[in-house]
């Protein structure tokens, strides 16, 4: 989910206002001799031809091959062993038979944290806003110790499946659920925007409706997704990320070099003023500083990285816990890489069109068709490149899309199935089970694609909604491993506490911003260099009246929901134990602590050790007590 993000914003100043009405100079330079209209600009680029077309059909054939291999290998090998374990199908499914290889885990991290929401919103972040988003690698590398350090350890010591099976392990089944309902009403609210990203880039290159390919390219991602389970997801995610890293090299060679060299990108950005040192502003509703970045930041991708489903799964598919730490540097690195990549990509187009903003003249419709605009200016004249890259966010999507659909798949089967059967399930309902819900939720997510295209620039929008539901699922965890008083009862009360304030500050920040009580202060642009003709839009970016109000709670900068929406929680859960029953420490298993707070916990006599019998009978089976 990863790239999963939250709502931009911060109130702005009245200086910021007046710095940024030059955003738009639209006065006598509007005034020029008739030539090409931004209409004949935009049907000019959209030279997707058929090579373009081939390279894109091929790689979604490639997908359906790998997803029909290994659907294929899989039902030979459960024919061949008619005395398999019950349960065997779905611990295939599910986690590979926890015998995945590094490299191929890696990268599919790598590709479901990097959606096209990533490679669109990254780059046009930073045309809009400026370098000040890039210092969020900082949060990366903390990010990476303390899942290395603390949320590893204890899910690979537990050997669980669903990653919300710790919260019953932990509190009890109440909180199981509630985890679980929890990430399913993320994924929900998350799928539909994958889906909708690389269609806005499918539209911008080909004029093709995005209501057309959308449904098309979910159906051959629920395909290959249902019949090879995760080892599909796995492969298909290495071919798709080899296409997208590829793809965007390219465009970041030749756009350099259409513009002059790397000397001219710096140039003209720094004219631009994109480049800023890391902003130390300490005020909690600035929108980008350092700290809401390195602190706020933390949080976010810690919560999405920890916690996640789609992220979690694929390091529980490891065979131990040294092979997943291997997996999370190489991921630490390749996302960091990538990352890199995207924040060139957007200085890269602000060297484009420093002297004529597609935004302003109409050529690209939304923020988040800048960087398709790009392609098809850098790469539109070669047969089959544009192709290429147009493929390569939609294999940003389709592996982030295939990672959820398939860990949702595991989260109805083993927290909304297996806990109300009063009979173990067989192996044709388990797989019938997963095939299905991986159909229901493509499904649904195709529908809501309507929704999300009414909602604005996607960066913004998927970083808006998520902390709703993850924040306060985050800090069920910290509640779990953190704090031995906590029971059942005080989460529930935390957990409630977090939505409704998470929920409150979302709903009102939203109202707030289309009120204009919440502006954005974006870098100024120009369009004096426009050769084309077009009509203009309004001469500044902002319409303020009067000066803005108070700063309330939900100004504060998008950065820090997780945080808020994760400590909130945990506090009011802490301060119930005082209140409520609390846990008997002694009757907490040391194994679902931070691994630096269990020695002072002892365990828990008999079953205590062996609770991963009870809730993973399909891979214990054959232990006996």
């Amino acid at each position: 989910m990863a790239d999963v993000t939250m709502l931009e914003g911060s109130t702005a100043t009245m200086d910021e206002l007046a710095g940024d009405a030059s955003r738009l100079l639209l006065t006598e330079s509007t005034t020029r001799a008739p030539g090409p209209s931004v209409e004949d600009i935009s049907r000019s680029l959209q030279r997707f031809n058929w090579p373009d077309y081939v390279v894109f059909v091929l790689m979604l054939i490639s997908c359906m091959v790998i997803g029909v291999f290994f659907g294929y290998k899989d039902h030979q090998k459960h024919k061949r062993q008619k005395h398999a374990r019950r349960g065997s199908e779905a611990l295939d499914y599910l986690v590979g038979g926890r015998k995945m290889k590094i490299i191929p885990v890696s990268v599919s991290l790598v590709a479901s944290w990097i959606s096209g929401i990533s490679l669109l919103g990254t780059s046009t972040e930073i045309y809009v806003y400026g370098v000040q988003y890039c210092y969020i690698v900082s949060a990366v590398v903390l990010m990476g110790l303390m899942m290395n350090y603390i949320f590893l350890p204890v899910f690979h010591d537990l050997q669980i499946t669903s990653a919300y099976e710790y919260l019953q392990m932990r509190f009890d089944k109440r909180m199981r659920l509630v985890g679980s309902i929890l990430f399913t009403l993320a994924s929900i609210l998350w799928l539909p925007i994958v889906i909708y990203v690389p269609a806005l880039a499918f539209n911008q290159v080909s004029g093709v409706n995005i209501h057309v390919i959308t449904p098309i390219v979910c159906l051959v991602c629920i395909f290959y997704t249902s019949l090879g389970g995760l080892k599909a997801v796995v492969w298909t995610d290495v071919i798709q990320t080899g296409i997208m890293v590829g793809a965007m090299i390219i465009v970041i060679v030749k756009g350099t070099a259409d513009v002059g060299g790397l000397s001219v990108v710096i140039e003209r950005n720094s004219a631009g003023g994109r480049f800023e040192g890391p902003d130390f502003n300490l005020d909690p509703t600035a929108r980008n500083t350092f700290w809401t970045l390195l602190i706020g930041g933390t949080f976010f991708w810690t919560s999405t990285n920890s916690i996640n489903q789609n992220m979690m799964q694929r390091y529980l598919s490891l065979p131990s816990l040294g092979s997943a730490r291997k997996a999370l540097v190489l991921f630490l690195v390749g996302t960091t890489t990538l990352l890199a990549m995207c924040c060139y990509n957007g200085l890269l187009i602000f060297a484009m069109y420093h002297d004529c903003d597609p935004l302003s003249t109409g050529l690209a419709k939304a923020k988040d068709q800048l960087v398709p605009l790009l392609v098809m200016e850098v790469l539109g004249e070669y047969p089959g490149l544009a192709g290429l890259f147009v493929a390569g966010i939609f294999s940003a999507a389709l592996s982030s899309l295939s990672t959820a659909l398939n860990s949702l798949s595991a989260i109805v089967l083993e927290d909304f199935c297996k806990p109300f059967v009063s009979k173990p399930l067989t192996e044709t309902q388990t797989r019938y089970i997963m095939r299905f819900t991986v159909l229901a939720f493509g499904a649904l997510a195709v529908m809501m694609v309507i929704v999300v295209e009414k909602m604005g620039a996607v960066l913004q929008l998927s970083m808006s909604l998520g902390p709703v539901t993850l924040g306060p699922l985050f800090g069920l965890f910290l509640m779990g491993f953190f704090f031995p008083r906590i029971n059942g009862s005080c989460a529930i009360l935390g957990t409630t506490a977090g939505l409704v304030l998470m929920s409150y500050i979302v709903i009102r920040s939203q109202i707030s911003i289309a009120l204009k009580e919440i502006v954005f202060a974006e870098k100024p642009v120009t369009v004096e260099g426009c050769l084309y003709e077009f009509t203009p839009k309004n001469g500044t970016l902002f319409e303020a009246d009067s000066t803005p109000g108070e700063k309330s709670l939900h100004h504060v900068s998008f950065l820090y929901y997780t945080m808020i929406g994760s400590v909130v929680p945990t506090i009011v859960g802490y301060l119930a134990s005082f209140v409520l029953p609390r846990s008997k420490t002694d009757d907490i298993d040391p194994l679902l602590l931070a691994p630096f707070l269990r020695r002072f916990y002892r365990a828990r006599d008999t079953k205590a050790n062996h609770m991963t019998e009870v809730l993973h009978e399909f891979e214990t089976k054959d232990i006996q007590l």
